[in-house]
């Protein structure tokens, strides 16, 4: 049985457990290689001994700094560490949960806030500004119809994709970096920073997800500048590095399952492959 954990500190963790349990129904019943009901155990965490039952890990949207205050007073800060960079298990960070997967953040609060890293990459927050600038866009997910055992992912519609002042990524810290669709553009991106040259041995990038334009009510984030054309560069908004997923908005927000029966089957794939 693989043991699923959502960190259920704060945040967005009972929608993901629900989401994840309606998936698991079409990964166990699709999957060629799975004929039990009962792959899956999944569990809330909060602390380091629930942590360590775990295989997989999803740290959900909410409030990053909170999550991060809440994750070093319940002493889970270095043991969230230990599993993501270095037992690297698989590990989905959805909206706060991408920023505190990334090795950097910029527009942090006074004094910054600890994170727990593992994408070489470094994120800016709220980049669509306020709560009241949140908003729901169709996306287009490609790599939702590569690789799958289960019948959800081969549906090519868009995704409903929720941005609750979303985080977005604004700089690589590797120049090892792949797009799914072979769009990718430089354009907007800062440089590799100092540490490219050292974090090679995480492995590359795959930007899985780009969001072609800036919503209309993005004033804020844009200032004066030109929002960006809608068929053009845009703001990267999911991306993989190794056994670590990262998306900017919420999809257990949803009643779309794909991306939570996507990322289980890249779960199932990994705990095949021990």
């Amino acid at each position: 049985m693989i043991t699923v954990g959502v960190l259920a500190l704060q945040g967005g963790f009972s929608e993901h457990l629900n989401s994840l349990r309606k998936a698991a129904g079409h990964i166990s019943t699709a999957s060629a290689s799975v004929s039990c009901s009962d792959l899956f155990h999944f569990v809330e965490v909060r602390t380091p001994e629930q942590l360590a039952t775990c295989d997989a890990l999803v740290i959900p949207g909410g409030e990053s700094t909170t999550l991060s205050l809440v994750a070093a007073q319940s002493d889970l800060l270095e043991p969230l560490r230990e599993f993501v960079k270095v037992a690297k298990k698989p590990t989905w960070g959805t909206c706060a949960g991408l920023i505190l997967l990334s090795e950097e953040a910029s527009a942090t609060k006074r004094g910054g806030q600890e994170l727990i890293g593992g994408l070489d990459v470094k994120v800016h927050r709220n980049h669509f500004g306020r709560q009241r600038e949140s908003f729901v866009t169709d996306l287009d997910l490609p790599f939702l119809s590569q690789g799958g055992n289960n019948e959800v992912q081969a549906q090519a519609l868009p995704f409903p994709a929720v941005f609750i002042r979303a985080p977005v990524v604004d700089q690589m810290l590797t120049d090892d970096v792949e797009s799914i669709d072979g769009k990718l553009s430089s354009e907007g991106l800062s440089e590799p920073g100092p540490k490219a040259q050292t974090q090679q041995i995480k492995g590359k990038i795959e930007v899985l997800a780009v969001l072609p334009g800036r919503h209309a009510s993005n004033k804020a984030a844009i200032g004066d500048a030109q929002p960006v054309a809608s068929k053009g560069a845009g703001d990267i908004v999911a991306l993989r590095q190794g056994n670590v997923f990262g998306t900017s908005f919420h999809p257990e927000l949803t009643d779309d399952i794909r991306i939570h029966a996507w990322w289980l089957d890249q779960v199932v794939a990994e705990w095949c492959n021990k």
